[in-house]
């Protein structure tokens, strides 16, 4: 029997969820926390994953120690410290600073579908990450990241696109990722030996 679940999402142990969704055959790796965040149909982050204030497509594969949506501490004020905001934690007659938390919230990361992101990366605020793109581990991305490109580095920089321009488009036109739980198995063989264009010659139209 399979493990995966379309109507539960598979929290291994320790995981810490805080006003989040999740689409089907979802999978939270061990001890990860997600936060204000969606995170669509078949994807997964592996161990100690951080995700906060994100919008994460379908097919995403999230490896371990990826922060996304990283929070901020307020720069342009006199203390970065806690204690201006969490104010609750340290007076007792105090209230958190809700308009900066509903700020934080509001910076949300966009994430496309079948993207890899690679152990220990971390995505910024605002970034959007489009469709196909591969993140390298340890990379920092504090830009948005074109459709089925590759980038590397701190701060990362494209590397190089993954597809051309025509097959990446026509990727995106197929959008596989829609197809149904079936169709999925159905063509299970052609995904696992097709290159991407024989697929698409396959498949469109």
């Amino acid at each position: 029997m399979a493990r995966l679940k379309p109507h539960v999402p598979y929290l291994h142990p320790d995981c810490e969820i805080t006003d989040s969704t999740f689409g089907a055959y979802v999978e939270i790796g061990r001890a990860s926390r997600v936060a204000h965040s969606h995170i669509g149909d078949y994807s997964y982050c592996d161990r100690f994953a951080d995700i906060a204030n994100a919008e994460i497509g379908k097919f995403s594969n999230i490896a371990s120690a990826v922060r996304i949506g990283a929070t901020d501490h307020p720069m342009e004020k006199a203390s970065l410290h806690h204690f201006h905001y969490r104010s609750a934690d340290y007076f007792d007659d105090a209230e958190p600073d809700h308009a900066w938390f509903a700020h934080r919230r509001s910076r949300r990361v966009q994430i496309g579908h079948d993207t890899w992101l690679g152990h220990g990366a971390q995505v910024r605020p605002e970034v959007t990450i489009g469709h196909g793109a591969v993140i390298a581990g340890g990379a920092i991305v504090t830009r948005d990241v074109p459709p089925y490109m590759i980038v590397a580095g701190i701060p990362a920089v494209p590397l190089r696109a993954r597809f051309s321009d025509s097959i990446a488009e026509r990727m995106m036109a197929l959008a596989w990722w829609d197809w149904p739980h079936v169709r999925l198995r159905e063509t299970l063989q052609d995904f696992r030996t097709l290159p991407a264009e024989a697929f698409l010659e396959k498949y469109e139209g």
